[in-house]
C-alpha cells in the first residue's frame, strides 16, 4: 500500500476535512440541548475507539476528522449544554468558536507584533476591553494565560518582584535562594489553583499562613488582622472574588485597609467572581476590588470563551514585566508604551492567538449583554435553590449571592446517614440523564455543588433539572426507608440506598 499524505495540491482533501469538522461542529450545536449531560462511554471503550498501535501509513485528512468524530462523541462531558451543572464551565459560545477555528487556520503564533499583526492588536483591544468591562484600574496591564491557575501565577510573580525589590532584591536575576522572605495571608477556604500558583513560585504551601473563614467561606477581617499584627516584612495577601462553593465573596474593601496601612500587596482571586462587577445588580458584591493590586479571573467561565482563556490583571505594569519578559536577540523588548507584544505579560513565548476569540466575544455580547447574561444566571440560580429548597428533606446550604448552589440530602440527618443520602441521590441523578450535578465534601460533609453559568441554560432547563433532582431525592429516600424496614442497622441499609 503506497504512504499517504496531504500536501498543499491536496486541495481537495483539505476542503473534505474542514467541511466534515464544520458538518460535525453544527450537529453538536444544534442538538446541544438534547446531547447527554455525561459522556455515556467508560474508560475501555474509550481507549478501544481511540487506541490500537501507532499508524504506519497516514489517512486522509477527511477521513481522520470522521474517525475523530465517532470516537469522541460518547466521551463527551456536557459542559457546552444547557443543564451541566457540575463546575464553573462556561458553554462555548458560537461567536467565540467560530473565531476560535478562525484562529486555528490561521495559525498565528501570538508571541508578540512583529510575528502576528492582527494577533497582538486584538489582543491588546480585548485586554483594555476587559478592564473596562469589568472596571479595573485604567493603568492595569493584562496578561491573556490558559485560565486561572496560571492567571494567579502571573499576578503572584508580579506582586514577588515588586515586594522584593522594595526591599533591595532583584528575584528575576538572583532567584529566591537567600531572598528575603515574604509572608502569604490566604483564606483557609481560597481555592486549590492559588496554593498551586504559591507552589510553583516557590513559596510552599505550607508556609501560607491561613485565615480562618465564616460560615460561608469569607476571610475573617479581625483573623487577617491578628495574622498581619505578626508580620513584620513583605507580604502578601489573597481575598476571594466568588467562593468555590458558595459564591461568597471575602469583604475585600476592609482586606484592602488592612493590607494598605501595612503596605502589602493585595491580590484577589476572582476566576467567575470577578465578573459580577460587569453586571451592576451584582457588582456591589465585590466593592473594593477595585483597589486590589492584581486580580485573575477565567474568560472561559462567564464570558464562554472556548478553552483555554484566562486572564491577568496588574496594576503595577513594571512589576508586570519584569516578573514575565522574556529576552533574546531575536525577540522585542518590553516597554513600548504603543505596541503590546504579548510574550512580555504571560510565561509563553510560542502560544495560542486568544485574542481573536476575546474580542469576538466582547463585541458579540457587549457590555449589557454580559450584564444581562450574568443576572439571568444569578436568577436561575436562586429559581434552582428556592425549588430545591421548598422539599422536605432537601436543604440548601448557602445563602445564593452569585450563581453557586449548595445541596445536602437528608435535613436533620446524621452526618453520616446524610452524606450516604446525598451520594445515592447524586447517582440517581445522574442516571436520569437529564442534567449533570457534581458531588463534593465540604466542611466535613458530603454535598451537591450546583453552578449555573452556560450560556444556553434556560428557566426550562432550570426547571427539568430541579424536577429530575426531586425526583432522584424521593426514589432515594423511599428506598431507603424500604430497605431500613427490614434491617434495623442503618449502614448497610444506605450502602444500598440507590439501588
Amino acid at each position: 500500500m503506497a504512504e499517504w499524505s496531504m500536501d498543499l495540491d491536496d486541495a481537495d482533501d483539505a476542503r473534505t476535512a474542514l467541511e466534515a469538522a464544520y458538518r460535525h461542529a453544527l450537529s453538536f450545536h444544534r442538538g446541544r440541548g438534547s446531547l447527554p449531560p455525561a459522556a455515556t462511554a467508560g474508560f475501555g471503550a474509550l481507549m478501544h475507539a481511540f487506541g490500537g498501535p501507532v499508524p504506519e501509513l497516514g489517512v486522509p485528512a477527511g477521513q481522520v476528522i470522521e474517525q475523530l468524530a465517532a470516537a469522541a462523541g460518547p466521551g463527551l462531558m456536557g459542559t457546552a449544554g444547557p443543564r451541566f451543572f457540575g463546575w464553573v464551565a462556561g458553554g462555548s459560545h458560537p461567536a467565540g468558536v467560530a473565531a476560535d477555528w478562525l484562529t486555528s487556520v490561521w495559525g498565528q503564533n501570538a508571541a508578540c507584533y512583529e510575528g502576528a499583526p492582527a494577533a497582538a492588536v486584538a489582543e491588546q483591544v480585548a485586554a483594555q476591553w476587559l478592564v473596562d468591562v469589568l472596571r479595573l484600574p485604567r493603568e492595569c496591564s493584562v496578561g491573556i494565560t490558559t485560565g486561572a491557575t496560571m492567571s494567579n501565577f502571573v499576578c503572584l510573580a508580579a506582586a514577588r518582584s515588586a515586594l522584593l525589590q522594595r526591599v533591595g532584591w532583584d528575584v528575576e536575576a538572583d532567584g529566591m535562594s537567600g531572598a528575603p522572605p515574604i509572608t502569604v495571608f490566604a483564606g483557609e477556604e481560597a481555592h486549590a489553583s492559588v496554593f498551586a500558583a504559591l507552589r510553583y513560585l516557590g513559596f510552599g504551601e505550607r508556609k501560607v499562613v491561613r485565615i480562618a473563614c465564616d460560615s460561608a467561606g469569607r476571610m475573617g477581617v479581625e483573623a487577617l488582622r491578628a495574622a498581619l499584627a505578626q508580620c513584620g516584612g513583605p507580604h502578601v495577601v489573597i481575598a476571594q472574588a466568588g467562593h468555590i462553593m458558595t459564591g461568597a465573596f471575602d469583604p475585600v474593601e476592609a482586606i484592602v485597609r488592612l493590607t494598605r496601612e501595612r503596605g502589602g500587596w493585595l491580590h484577589v482571586d476572582g476566576a467567575f467572581g470577578l465578573w459580577a462587577r460587569a453586571c451592576p445588580a451584582r457588582a456591589p458584591l465585590a466593592a473594593g476590588v477595585e483597589f486590589a493590586d492584581s486580580w485573575a479571573t477565567d474568560a472561559h467561565k462567564w464570558l464562554q470563551a472556548p478553552y483555554e482563556c484566562g486572564c491577568a490583571f496588574v496594576r503595577d505594569t513594571d512589576a508586570h514585566r519584569r516578573a514575565m519578559t522574556m529576552g533574546a536577540g531575536y525577540l522585542p523588548p518590553a516597554g513600548s508604551e504603543c505596541i503590546r507584544d504579548p510574550l512580555h505579560y504571560t510565561p509563553e513565548l510560542s502560544r495560542r492567538a486568544r485574542g481573536f476569540a476575546l474580542w469576538a466575544l466582547l463585541r458579540a455580547f457587549g457590555r449589557r449583554g454580559i450584564a444581562a447574561m450574568i443576572e439571568r444566571h444569578c436568577a436561575m440560580a436562586q429559581r434552582l435553590a428556592d425549588r430545591l429548597g421548598a422539599e422536605p428533606g432537601i436543604e440548601v446550604l448557602n445563602e445564593v449571592e452569585l450563581n453557586q448552589v449548595v445541596v445536602r440530602f437528608g435535613r436533620h440527618e446524621p452526618a453520616a446517614r446524610g452524606d450516604a443520602l446525598t451520594q445515592a441521590t447524586l447517582e440517581r441523578i445522574r442516571q436520569a440523564g437529564i442534567c449533570f450535578a457534581h458531588g463534593a465534601h465540604w466542611r466535613g460533609r458530603r454535598v451537591m455543588r450546583l453552578s449555573v453559568i452556560a450560556w444556553p441554560t434556560t428557566g426550562d432547563d432550570i426547571d427539568r433539572s430541579a424536577d429530575s433532582m426531586i425526583e432522584a431525592w424521593r426514589a432515594t429516600r423511599q428506598a431507603a426507608a424500604c430497605i431500613e424496614a427490614a434491617c434495623p442497622s442503618p449502614a448497610p441499609c444506605m450502602d444500598h440506598a440507590s439501588t
